[in-house]
């Protein structure tokens, strides 16, 4: 799968992704430092990049704009440390196939996932 990991999280999830056999970077690595959300978004898309972030504006953004894409994992409840996030981000990859991933926006809780169909109308 391809991800971009948005600022709000560690460059070390990329790096774990990575390794995990993904094509995966960090906005930081593109340049992306202080890019408004609409930018992370049309660039992941453009790249087909699922955007892993804490920002709790993208599924606001992803729904005004009806848009089918990019996929979305967003962490809510809180201060997540790197390991919390990769842990859970190893379950859920354990657990999801890809095609469960696209078009869709992935909320993780700390314990639960839930999983919205884009576009959402």
């Amino acid at each position: 799968m391809k991800f971009l990991v948005d600022m709000p999280l560690a460059p070390g999830l990329a790096r774990w992704l990575q390794s995990e056999g993904h094509d995966a970077v960090h906005a930081s690595e593109l340049g992306l430092y202080q890019a408004p959300d609409v930018e992370i978004l049309t660039r992941a898309a453009d790249e087909a990049r699922t955007v892993i972030t804490a920002d709790l504006d993208y599924p606001r953004l992803l729904a005004l704009a009806t848009a089918s894409g990019p996929s979305l994992i967003l962490f809510r409840g809180g201060d997540w440390s790197e390991a919390d996030v990769i842990t859970r981000m190893h379950e859920i990859l354990n657990s999801l196939e890809e095609g469960e991933v696209a078009q869709s926006i992935l909320v993780v809780e700390r314990g639960r996932v839930r999983r919205r169909r884009l576009p959402i109308v």
